[in-house]
């Protein structure tokens, strides 16, 4: 298993709040609050992060990060919503 930098994952967080925030603005009314959109845009980061490793993709660049990132937060967006409404 390949060992991650410290910038890595630092590329992740800053990614994943950048993601979420924006995903919060999109999404007027039916987001979590600007921090609940920065923490699961955080988390799907991570969520995309760990599926590129688990699938065998290798992210090399800083646009990669950004669109595992991007995969990552709409999948988690995806479930959170369908849960939300089962509940």
């Amino acid at each position: 298993m390949e060992q991650h930098t410290m910038g890595y994952w630092l590329m992740f967080i800053f990614i994943g709040g950048v993601i979420g925030w924006f995903a919060g603005l999109i999404t007027t009314g039916r987001g979590f609050g600007i921090l609940g959109d920065i923490v699961v845009g955080i988390v799907g980061a991570m969520l995309g992060g760990w599926m590129a490793r688990v699938i065998g993709i290798s992210i090399a660049s800083s646009m990669g990060t950004f669109l595992v990132a991007i995969v990552g937060a709409v999948i988690l967006v995806g479930l959170t919503r369908l849960v939300v409404r089962q509940v």
